[in-house]
Order: structure tokens, then sequence, then C-alpha cells
């Protein structure tokens, strides 16, 4: 029977063979890793397990953290742990390698640990922050107010029974 090469991990599969190269595990990735960095991943995820309910899940290279969106994420390399933290603001700091906007509320953060000693303030803080702006950004984009906006909301509010001033109306489309 014919065979194929996996486009992604370039390994032969043979015809109806099971094939899944996707498929990744924390103990996969962090297998290969030196005594230090091992100690230092198993202090990073204490530290984020102790923050409350999330789920922790490895996705091709990296280790997820996420409540309902990624609010961190380590990639093992064979020198460093590299830790993307995403924040509401820009942080600096001797361990912030790179930062920039992820997205328009949202920064990342990229920091590379090479031992345990290097999990604890300001990083934890960091973390302990990722972590509780990450639910308050899925609060707001749900509609919940956060205090002091309703009034301007009210404000904004049209009255639909008086009508807009002319020149200021749609007009239907052809």
């Amino acid at each position: 029977m014919a065979s194929r090469i996996c486009y992604h991990c370039k390994q032969e599969v043979g015809a109806g063979e099971a094939h899944d190269c996707w498929t990744t595990t924390e103990a996969a990735l962090t297998a290969d890793l030196p005594e230090d960095l091992q100690e230092a991943w198993q202090r990073l995820r204490e530290e984020a397990v102790a923050l409350g309910e999330q789920r922790i899940y490895a996705s091709h290279n990296s280790i997820m953290f996420s409540r309902r969106s990624c609010y961190c994420f380590v990639r093992p390399k064979k020198q460093f742990l590299e830790v993307c933290l995403f924040l509401g603001r820009t942080v600096a700091g001797p361990m912030v390698r790179r930062s920039a906007p992820a997205s328009k509320t949202k920064v990342y953060h990229i920091l590379h640990l090479r031992h345990r000693d290097q999990v604890e303030a300001p990083l934890t803080d960091w973390l302990r922050e990722a972590f509780d702006w990450s639910a308050a950004a899925q609060a707001s984009r749900r509609g919940v107010v956060k205090p002091g906006t309703a009034k301007r909301a009210v404000a904004r509010k049209v009255d639909v029974a008086t009508p807009a001033p002319k020149g200021t109306r749609k007009k239907p489309r052809p």
C-alpha cells in the first residue's frame, strides 16, 4: 500500500495508519529540559495553579494557561523557558526581553527564565495581574458595566421620539 509524508512532521505514514503529530503533552515538552529549567518550570506551574481555576494544556510548542482566553504561555527551549504574559499595560524590568501590543487592549511581554529563583516578585505579581486582567477583560466583553460608566451610557442614549435634525438622516440605498 502507498504511504505518505506528513506535511507537518515530515515523517512517513503508512496508508490507514493513525497519525497525530499535533498531539503533545506538558511532559513531552518538558522532558528534555536540564534540571534547573525543570525546577523553574515546576515552580512557575505551582504559582499559576495557586491563582485559581484555569485550564493548563499543551499546544504545539507551548504550554498554555487560560481562563476563557490565554493569559500566559510558556515555550520550553534548551537554554531557557520563554514566558509570554498578556497584560493590560506595558511593564518594564530586567526580566522583560520584549513587549508589544497584541490587540487594542492587550500587551504581550516576553521573559526568559533560566532558574527557579527567578520565579518570584515581580514575575509572580505580573502573573497574578495577567490572571486577574484576563477575567476583567472577559467581564467587560460580556457587557458587565463598570462602576461610574452607567451615567455616561445613559447620557449617550438618543431619544427615539425626537426626530434627528435635517441633513443627518440616513438616506435609503437604491
